[in-house]
C-alpha cells in the first residue's frame, strides 16, 4: 500500500491519508472545497464549491499516477439535494464524456460547513 501526499491538494484535516494506492487502484479520501493555498473553504455557491472539490480530486489523482479519465466510481455527498442539478452541471463538465459509476447522497452536514464532498476510486496509469 502506497500513501499519497500531494501539495497541490488540501492537506488532510484529520488522521487519514489524502489517497492510497493499492493493487493498481487509487482510493481518495473525501475532498471538500478547501483551497490548497489557504486551507479555507472556497467561497460561493454549490457550483463554485463543486469546481474546487473536483480540482482537488484531479490534483490527488494526478499525484497518484491516475486522472479523472481513469475514475471508476465516485461517491458524492451534498448537504442539500436542491443543489443536485447545479452540482451535476459542474460534475459533468469535469468528466466530459467519461461517466464513472456514482452514488450521490444527502447528508446533514460536512466538515467546515462545506456544501459538497466527493471521494473516488480510479485505476492507476500502467
Amino acid at each position: 500500500m502506497k500513501i499519497i501526499s500531494a501539495a497541490s491538494a488540501p492537506a488532510a484535516i484529520g488522521p487519514y491519508s489524502q489517497a492510497v494506492v493499492n493493487h493498481g487502484l487509487v482510493y481518495t479520501s473525501g475532498q471538500i472545497p478547501l483551497v490548497p493555498e489557504t486551507g479555507d473553504i472556497a467561497e460561493g455557491s454549490i457550483k463554485e464549491q463543486t469546481s474546487q472539490v473536483l480540482k482537488n480530486l484531479a490534483a490527488l489523482l494526478t499525484a497518484s499516477g491516475s486522472g479523472l479519465s481513469r475514475v471508476i466510481k465516485t461517491t458524492c455527498f451534498l448537504t442539500n439535494m436542491e443543489d443536485f442539478n447545479d452540482f451535476n452541471e459542474i460534475y459533468a463538465g469535469f468528466f466530459a464524456d467519461h461517466r464513472p459509476a456514482r452514488s450521490c447522497v444527502a447528508v446533514a452536514a460536512l466538515p467546515k460547513g462545506a456544501l459538497v464532498e466527493i471521494e473516488a476510486i480510479a485505476a492507476v496509469n500502467d
